[in-house]
């Protein structure tokens, strides 16, 4: 079924002598279009139903265009003959984008390629500031209802049920304790469009330039959760200090913000992948990866909440679990 509904795709975007490959099939299935008449390649991306609206997936390629035409190299969107950026074909909806290639960021990881993606961070959430987006622009929101209320943007990691006793106890304290900071600090915090996911796959390096590519859960949020999701994996890298230091330095030579909460935004992070993973853990790995996801989301819960032990947080009574 999908291979038809791509190739149904192809002629809603006058590509029908276009070749056809499956490169990815994870949240999305992704398909590399190469026209050979014009020498262009595309990426073809039928989203997974249900994951996104039409609405939402629209409202996406629209900000995607904007950080292109403003110099960001994004996969910029390719309009349907009709003029549309998004169709839905046999249930399922599609949409097409420039074709971008290049090195992952993980094989070409040095202190130069991070400094370089902290000031194109900074920039992308500049850029965006300076935006007004168009009635009925919908996009995911990263705030304190969508990482933190009761139905935030990737499930109630609080109730992951591979929790133990004590790992549901730890959550719902840190979903408390985070709460009322990010109450008390809200109106302080640098908040507005980010793309949410520039793990190292997600960045491309071609020569000197970084191309920024699926912008999936791209929607608002804090812009310290945006740092917080490189610095998170990272985390991993043998050079992290440096690298972390280098991201950091080229954001803040290009834009400022308040680093103060970054502790409690990797926690939140962290906890986000154990709400994410409940309704995948069925997946090949699944156990094991929610296994991982839980122990690295304590151990960034429990850093946190031993750095505030002594500020006196009120807790609030009203918080449901």
């Amino acid at each position: 079924m999908s291979k038809e509904t791509a190739l149904q795709a192809l002629s809603i975007w006058n590509l029908e002598n276009a070749s056809l490959e499956l490169i990815a099939e994870r949240e999305n299935q992704v398909f590399r279009v190469d026209d050979h008449l014009t020498q262009t390649s595309w990426a073809l991306r039928i989203h997974r139903t249900g994951l996104r609206t039409k609405s939402e997936i629209r409202s996406e390629l629209q900000w995607m265009g904007v950080l292109a035409n403003a110099g960001l190299s994004t996969a910029a969107p390719l309009t349907a003959y009709n003029g549309a950026l998004c169709e839905e074909i046999n249930g399922q909806i599609v949409d097409m984008q420039a074709w971008l290639s290049g090195d992952t960021l993980a094989t070409r990881a040095s202190e130069e390629i991070y400094h370089s993606l902290g000031r194109a961070m900074a920039q992308l959430h500049t850029v965006s500031d300076v935006w007004t987006p168009p009635p009925g622009f919908d996009r995911p929101s990263w705030d304190l209802d969508g990482l933190l209320g009761e139905e935030p943007v990737w499930d109630r990691f609080w109730e992951n049920p591979f929790l133990d006793k004590e790992q549901q106890l730890l959550l719902q304290q840190f979903r408390a304790s985070a709460t009322q900071v990010l109450r008390e600090k809200n109106q302080t915090l640098d908040l507005g469009l980010i793309h949410a996911d520039l793990v190292s796959e997600n960045v491309l390096i071609k020569g000197d330039q970084l191309h920024f590519i699926d912008f999936d859960d791209s929607g608002y949020g804090y812009r310290l959760f945006d740092l917080a999701t490189v610095i998170l994996r990272l985390r991993r890298a043998p050079a992290h200090e440096a690298f972390t230091s280098a991201l950091i330095d080229g954001y803040l030579s290009n834009r400022s913000i308040d680093l103060k909460l970054l502790d409690l935004f990797l926690a939140l992070r962290a906890c986000t992948y154990v709400g994410w993973i409940i309704s995948r853990v069925d997946e090949a790995s699944g156990v094991e990866r929610c296994a991982r996801f839980i122990a690295n989301g304590c151990t960034h819960v429990n850093h946190w909440l031993e750095s505030i032990a002594h500020v006196p947080l009120a807790m609030d009574s009203t918080l449901k679990n």
